[in-house]
């Protein structure tokens, strides 16, 4: 029999109507503003300081990937299912998707088989237009600054080879990396070098993600650092009073999203930065928010947790106070395969020898969990070519490490297929639960917080500097940045800057290219190695295998 595909699953589950799903959580009608019958925004005073500090946080990382994904929004959903079976109050909290993998390579991010969200087309397309409204605010500020170049009467004498920030579209058009804007005569502006980022990539995103509240998303609008007049003073987005219109498109897209699981718990979407290049995780809004309204609430970082981890610990959590219980380490015997050796071919075939010598990746990540004094559980992603012997090897070895390696059959199961995770993460929660402590703290060096996410997080030997780096590094000096904190741009395939060193790599150095300022989120975003901003489609998109019939009814979206 043929397997369904996540959409025809999707597109098979009678929902139920979003006031349902909200009762489940005590959330009145009154308090739902409706996207129609199965999607409603929720108002921040909803957020309950006194019930964060009571219920559990879980947060949900992975291995260092293959270029596919490992299955943590399937986890993340799929555990939230069990963690309800078992009758543990539960909300998971996650990102939004990117219209750019969606159309791309990597597909949507509504979790897959029988642990998804939906309505999981309109999740994974438009939404409820949040990043609309941040692509809306981004590019306002870059019209702003190109019309102050050209104004007699009110401009600041931005030096335009200054300026720091780009346009963006949640689209992956590398035609767009690098343009030239402002030709075709004077009405049309000053011509100078620009380019695009993509949506997820913006500062209007990252400073969305980090807002404690309205107020605070208006200041740190207006904290946008933009460039230097000629005589080198430093404009900010509220030196052209940018923040009050940046913060009017976005009135709504701060209010977090309530969707439903398949088996019709809450959801909580809000929120869309990658990992590699930008903070990896959703809104503190919407984290606050599921803590205040659960006991339990499971939360997904992208990536490895080398990256969307690390910054959902040292950023999310340091900034907001937050005190993560548990950390689910997902999993799967395919991407052990890749980093014991396998080619790409072989990804599905057993061997586990193979197995074996990639499970070196695995500890890495298991040795950095507890680094923030957090105790992790390792989820095994089920797949149908995973073998008995690779999957008794991956306990046996975590449980010599003191940690329970559970099967999570979420895809195939939904909620019956992971109560056995659900019951490891309530141990953990209620036996081994510890106080969480970041690598880092703010006030450190700025070289001092690169060096030690590079060398107790990444294994390095040390971090090399190139000289626009440490230009960077006195430009954030002379700027008063140095408490900010830390936001790598980092390859997602190895945990050093080097895609090719896959499993533990060991007697290598990293290398920051430049340090870009993102002052509205405050935090610094050193580059290491070819990161790109803007990324590319492959050569054969997804978007080839879609198509919509005559009745609005969607395929090939996964």
């Amino acid at each position: 029999m043929a397997h369904l595909t996540d959409i025809e699953i999707a597109q098979a589950t009678e929902m139920q109507h979003i006031k349902e799903v909200a009762k489940k959580i005590n959330i009145t009608e009154d308090d739902l503003e409706y996207y129609g019958k199965y999607k409603a925004k929720l108002p921040l005073h909803l957020i309950d300081e006194e019930k964060i500090k009571k219920n559990n946080l879980i947060l949900v990382t992975a291995l260092t990937p293959t270029p596919a994904g490992e299955g943590k929004t399937t986890v993340s959903i799929g555990l939230t299912e069990g963690l309800n079976k078992i009758g543990k109050q539960t909300t998971v909290v996650l990102r939004e998707p990117s219209l750019g993998p969606v159309f791309g390579i990597k597909g949507g991010a509504a979790g897959g088989g029988y642990s998804q969200v939906v309505p999981m087309e309109d999740i994974n397309l438009h939404f409820t237009g949040d990043f609309n409204a941040v692509e809306k605010a981004n590019n306002l500020l870059s019209a702003l600054i190109d019309n102050n170049l050209q104004s007699k009467t009110k401009n600041l004498g931005l030096d335009g080879r200054t300026i720091a920030w780009k346009r963006v579209i949640d689209m992956n058009d590398r035609a767009l990396r690098d343009i030239t804007i402002g030709l075709g005569g004077t009405a049309n502006g000053i011509p100078r070098q620009d380019g695009f980022n993509i949506t997820p990539a913006s500062e209007v995103m990252a400073i969305l993600c980090m807002a404690e509240d309205f107020k605070d998303l208006k200041q740190r609008l207006g904290d946008i650092f933009i460039g230097f007049t000629f005589d080198k003073k430093a404009i900010f987005a509220r030196d052209l009073k940018a923040e009050n219109a940046m913060a009017i498109l976005l009135k709504d897209a701060i209010k977090p999203n309530l969707v439903q699981t398949l088996e019709k718990n809450p959801a909580i979407i809000h929120g869309g930065p990658f990992a590699n290049i930008a903070q990896g995780t959703n809104t503190i809004i919407a984290t606050k928010m599921g803590l205040s309204l659960s006991n339990y609430v499971v939360t997904e970082a992208g990536f490895g947790a080398d990256l969307g981890a690390e910054k959902f610990l040292d950023i999310k959590c340091q900034s907001a106070g937050l005190n993560p219980k548990c950390v689910v380490l997902v999993n799967t015997i395919r991407a052990l395969r890749h980093h014991g050796g396998a080619p790409k071919e072989e990804y599905n075939t057993p061997n586990l020898e193979r197995v074996k010598n990639g499970f070196a990746n695995v500890e890495k990540h298991i040795e950095n969990i507890r680094k923030f004094n957090i105790e992790p559980v390792v989820a095994i992603n089920s797949f149908i070519n995973d073998s008995d012997e690779e999957v008794s090897f991956i306990k046996e070895r975590c449980a010599e490490l003191g940690v329970q390696a559970v099967l999570s059959e979420g895809w195939a199961k939904g909620g019956n297929g992971t109560q056995e995770l659900a019951k490891a993460v309530v141990n953990v929660v209620e036996n081994k639960a510890t106080q969480f402590k970041p690598i880092y703290t703010f006030d450190m060096p700025v070289k001092e917080k690169i060096e030690t996410i590079a060398r107790e997080i990444y294994g390095a030997d040390g971090v090399d500097f190139d000289r626009k780096a440490i230009l960077n590094l006195k430009r954030v000096d002379r700027l008063g940045f140095n408490d900010f904190a830390i936001c790598m741009a980092k390859t997602q395939k190895s945990f050093s800057d080097n895609d090719k060193l896959i499993g533990r790599p060991t007697g290598f150095r990293v290398t920051v290219r430049e340090i870009e300022i993102a002052a509205g989120a405050r935090f610094l975003i050193p580059i290491l190695g070819k990161m790109m901003r803007m990324p590319g489609l492959p050569a054969t998109p997804a978007s080839e295998g879609m198509s919509i019939d005559d009745n609005g009814v969607i395929s090939g979206l996964s």
